[in-house]
């Protein structure tokens, strides 16, 4: 019981230190791109990227390793890593052929 009520403590200690003190005011009115925050336009285009990669990765005929391997590149470094990718990744010889499959 004690070991629950010390937790508790130490959860609600963290909590109240994350709290913001004092007069915190933010305006983004005229920074609509948000340069330095990670968000706005530009980060959303990176993350759309970013699963376009994903998905195109997962897809691939590539080794489980190189999957892995591209996949954390790009997750840990979102624009070097895109970049990487679409001009070293040898695309064209690891797609399935791309497209739909005929229905039987």
């Amino acid at each position: 019981m004690t070991a629950l009520l010390l937790l508790s403590h130490l959860l609600l200690a963290t909590f109240a230190s994350a709290l913001p003190t004092g007069d915190v005011t933010t305006t983004t009115a005229g920074n609509s791109w948000q340069y330095g925050t990670g968000g706005g336009i530009l980060g959303l285009i990176v993350l759309v990227l970013d699963i376009i990669v994903f998905v195109e990765v997962i897809k691939s005929t590539r080794p489980p390793l190189h999957k892995l391997l591209w996949s954390l590149l790009v997750f840990f470094f979102p624009i070097g890593g895109l970049i990487i990718y679409y001009l070293f990744s040898n695309r064209a010889s690891y797609t399935n052929g791309g497209g739909y499959e005929a229905l039987p």
